[in-house]
C-alpha cells in the first residue's frame, strides 16, 4: 500500500521524455515518488492510504525560484514612488528591524510561495545594498523556523553585506533601540553557526552563503581595497566549501563575473549567479567552461536596465533557471508570471516570436533550476525516487480552456492563483486552496502588525505617500 496516489490529472512529468500523461497518476510512498503512469495502470498495482482525486487539473513538479529576498515582503512599495526603495531596505534591514518583524516576513512570503505553487527557493537574508541580517543567529533562526513551520523548501543565503567594516547594527527592546558594531568576522561567524543549525539531512530549510557583488567598472578597486576585497571572498567561499553549500551572488553585469572569476575565484558549479545582464563574450565562455549557473529574472529591475543574455548562455551549454527577485519593490513569488515575462523579455529582443519556447521556459523553473540548485537527482521532475514535491493546478477555469497543449496552457495562461494543492515530501501543506501548516489568517494580521511597527519605527511613513506625478503622466 502506497500512502497517496494522486489519479486523473493531466500530468506533466518532466522527466527525460517529457511526457505529458492525460489521465495519469503518480504514486508517492515515504516522502517519494514511486510510479508514474497512466491512472488505469497505478490504479491496478497500488492500494492507497489516501487517493487524490486530479480530474481537470495539471499534475506538475513544484516550482524554483532562484532569487528572492528576506524582508522585502513587510515593506512592499515602500518609497519606490520617490526612488528611495534601497535607502528604506537599508535603514530597516540593518537598524530598525526586530525578531518579530523577520518572523512575521518569513511567515507571509512561505505561504505566498506555497500557495502559488513554489516549493522550493533560494532567498538572501536581506537586500538593498546587500544589508544581510547577520549580526545576530537570533533573527536566522526566526526566519528559519517559520518557514519550517509553513513547510516548504528554502535555502537561505547568509554572509557578510558590502565593506566598510565596522557596520552599526541595532537591537530593539519594544521601542529602546542600541547599536552595535559589527565587523565582517562577526557576521562570519553567524553565518557559519546558522549553516551548522540548520542544514540537517531531513530538513527543508538549509542555509547558504552569499558575498555582496564587487562592481570594478562602476568603482575602482585597487590598492588595500583590493585585498580586503580578496579576503572577504576568499573566507566567504572557503566556508561554503567547507560544509558543501551554495555559494551565490546578486546583481552581477557585464565585469563583474570576468572579475570573479580572475581575482576571486568563485566561480565553479556550487556557483549561482543572479541578473547576469550585460555579459561580455568573454563572461559567457568563462560561465560555460566553469559551468558556473545562472538565475535570470527576467521581471526584475535589473531586467529592465540591461540584458540577461539567456539565449546566449543556453545556446552554449549553461544551466540557467528563473528567479522572481520578490517581493518586493513591485513583483510577486508567481512563477507562472515569471516564465510568462522570460517569453515576451527576449522575444521582444530579438523581434522573432520562436525565441525562448515554453517548454524550455517551464524547464528553467523545474527539473534546469533543480540542476542549478545542485539538487536534480532530488527534486525538478516527476519521476521514481525523487522527492514528492507535486503540485495540482486547476485547469477547470475559463482562461485555462480549451484543455489541450497542458504545457502552453501553464507557461502562457495560468497564474499563482490556480494551484490548488501542493504535496512537499508527499505531504499535503495545501488542499483544494486551503494551507494547512498554519492559520493563514493569522500570518496576515501578524505582518501587518509587524509592517506597521517597522514603518513606524524608522519614521517612513511618508514613503506611502503617492508622490507628484504618479498620476496623470508618462513617468514621475
Amino acid at each position: 500500500m502506497v500512502n497517496i496516489l494522486i489519479t486523473g490529472g493531466t500530468v506533466i512529468t518532466m522527466d527525460p521524455g517529457r511526457r505529458v500523461l492525460e489521465d495519469g497518476a503518480v504514486a508517492v510512498d515515504g516522502g517519494q515518488i514511486l510510479e508514474v503512469g497512466s491512472s488505469a495502470e497505478l490504479g491496478s498495482k497500488h492500494s492507497a492510504s489516501r487517493t487524490i482525486d486530479a480530474s481537470g487539473k495539471i499534475v506538475m513538479p513544484g516550482l524554483l525560484d532562484g532569487h528572492s529576498h528576506a524582508g522585502h515582503g513587510l515593506i512592499k512599495s515602500l518609497g519606490m514612488h520617490n526612488d528611495l526603495w534601497y535607502q528604506a531596505c537599508d535603514r530597516v534591514y540593518a537598524e530598525g528591524s526586530t525578531e518579530e518583524f523577520w518572523e512575521a516576513e518569513a511567515l507571509l512570503t512561505a505561504v505566498e510561495r506555497l500557495r502559488f505553487g513554489v516549493t522550493c527557493s533560494l532567498t538572501f537574508f536581506g537586500g538593498g545594498d546587500s544589508v544581510m541580517r547577520t549580526d545576530d543567529t537570533a533573527y536566522g533562526d526566526r526566519h528559519c523556523g517559520a518557514v519550517e513551520k509553513v513547510g516548504v523548501r528554502e535555502y537561505l543565503a547568509v554572509g557578510p553585506r558590502r565593506p566598510p567594516f565596522p557596520r552599526r547594527y541595532s537591537r530593539w527592546d519594544g521601542w529602546e533601540r542600541s547599536d552595535h558594531e559589527v565587523s565582517f568576522e562577526d557576521q562570519l561567524s553567524v553565518s557559519e553557526a546558522l549553516i551548522r543549525r540548520w542544514n540537517r539531512e531531513d530538513g527543508r530549510v538549509n542555509v547558504c552563503m552569499m558575498l555582496p557583488t564587487s562592481h570594478p567598472e562602476r568603482t575602482p578597486i585597487t590598492g588595500s581595497e583590493l585585498e580586503d576585497v580578496k579576503y572577504m571572498a576568499q573566507a566567504a567561499r572557503e566556508l561554503s566549501k567547507r560544509y558543501g553549500v551554495l555559494f551565490t551572488q546578486d546583481g552581477h553585469t557585464g565585469g563583474t563575473v570576468k572579475f570573479a572569476h580572475n581575482e576571486l575565484d568563485l566561480l565553479g558549479p556550487d556557483a549561482l549567479l543572479s541578473h547576469s545582464t550585460d555579459l561580455t563574450d568573454e563572461e559567457i565562455g568563462l560561465l560555460m567552461r566553469t559551468d558556473t549557473r545562472v538565475v535570470h529574472n527576467p521581471s526584475a529591475v535589473a531586467s529592465m536596465t540591461a540584458r540577461c543574455p539567456v539565449p546566449e548562455l543556453l545556446d552554449v551549454g549553461v544551466t540557467v533557471m528563473l528567479g522572481s527577485d520578490a517581493s518586493a519593490p513591485d513583483r510577486s513569488f508567481d512563477m507562472f508570471r515569471h516564465m510568462f515575462q522570460c517569453m515576451r523579455y527576449h522575444r521582444r529582443h530579438y523581434r522573432d516570436p520562436r525565441v525562448m519556447p515554453p517548454g524550455k521556459v517551464l524547464e528553467m523553473a523545474t527539473v534546469d533550476a533543480a540542476k542549478a540548485m545542485g539538487l536534480d537527482r532530488e527534486l525538478g521532475s516527476l519521476e521514481p525516487g525523487k522527492r514528492a514535491d507535486i503540485i495540482l493546478v486547476d485547469a477547470r477555469r475559463p482562461h485555462m480552456y480549451p484543455m489541450n497543449m497542458a504545457v502552453d496552457r501553464v507557461a502562457y495562461y495560468a497564474n499563482g492563483n490556480d494551484v490548488a494543492t501542493v504535496l512537499v515530501d508527499g505531504d499535503v501543506l495545501m488542499e483544494d486552496g486551503v494551507v494547512k501548516t498554519v492559520d493563514e489568517g493569522e500570518v496576515l494580521e501578524m505582518a501587518q502588525r509587524e509592517a506597521e511597527a517597522a514603518i513606524d519605527r524608522n519614521d517612513l511613513r511618508h514613503l506611502l505617500d503617492y508622490t507628484e506625478g504618479y498620476w496623470g503622466r508618462s513617468r514621475y
